[in-house]
């Protein structure tokens, strides 16, 4: 039997907004508890924290109840992959070092369950928003890590929280669907170059619970929404990919274009 996958992304812990990041922080964790007992593979799809800098001898406070969960999770024979997001870009080895969890900064290409599937984040993906995509090219920097690095973690830590707060003020991620021909993941899909081979597109970032298929009628972009306004997650079982809420009975998918399911 296959094992299942789950796809999650956006908890965005550390920003108190609509609920405490503890409050938020705990239902995940209860999330992850209710999955536990079969284990299968986790992809953590990137922004779990709103800020985070990664130092050699230190990292941010807080967030013990989530990463022990995840802990006890690959103690349990979970496979769990972590995806770098616009807000936790700089996590390097802490998860693979002391926890064993893969982590990506970019989006892969892999087959489950029978099935091609491109994931990642999301960020800096399609046409358009070229002066976020400067701004990653600059935080990517190894020369600008080091020297950020050099900052002590107190210092550091408050500049990046900074920083993460205004964008959340000014970003416009929880807009509503703006329309195919606006939205950059779905023109990312339509103009990938092996799209027509690829059965689904895994993204998070957008905010939105989003089940697009592509104009082939075939493949279909997923966007797995957050934990702040949708707690939603998409499981993947005997090849059908599926979209679900914890314990957030209103909640809906943002835009689907499909007649069928």
């Amino acid at each position: 039997m296959s094992r299942i996958s789950y796809f999650v992304s956006d908890f965005h812990l550390g920003l108190d907004v609509v609920d405490s990041s503890r409050d938020r922080e705990l239902k995940i964790v209860n999330w992850l508890k209710s999955i536990q007992p079969e284990p299968g593979n986790l992809y953590i799809v990137g922004d779990i924290f709103d800020y985070w800098f990664e130092y050699k001898t230190a990292i941010p406070k807080g967030y013990i109840k989530f990463i022990s969960q995840l802990n006890v999770m690959c103690d349990l024979g979970w496979n769990i992959e972590f995806f770098t997001g616009n807000h936790d870009m700089w996590q390097f080895r802490y998860f693979e070092d002391e926890l064993g969890i893969i982590t990506h900064k970019s989006p892969i290409d892999i087959r489950l369950q029978g099935k091609r599937m491109i994931i990642g984040h999301g960020d800096g993906l399609g046409p358009g928003d070229q002066s976020y995509k400067i701004v990653k090219s600059i935080f990517s920097n190894r020369l600008c890590q080091r020297l950020y690095g050099s900052l002590h973690p107190n210092i550091g830590l408050k500049i990046m929280k900074y920083i993460s707060s205004k964008s959340d003020r000014e970003n416009d991620l929880y807009k509503s669907w703006q329309g195919a021909d606006q939205e950059w993941l779905a023109q990312y899909c339509e103009r990938h170059p092996s799209r027509d081979d690829i059965d689904y597109f895994i993204f998070g970032h957008r905010h939105l619970v989003i089940d697009y298929e592509l104009k082939n009628g075939k493949s279909r972009y997923i966007n797995i929404g957050d934990w702040i306004h949708h707690r939603s997650y998409a499981k993947l079982e005997n090849g059908n990919i599926s979209i679900h809420f914890y314990e957030n009975p209103n909640a809906q998918i943002s835009f689907t274009n499909r007649t069928r399911t």
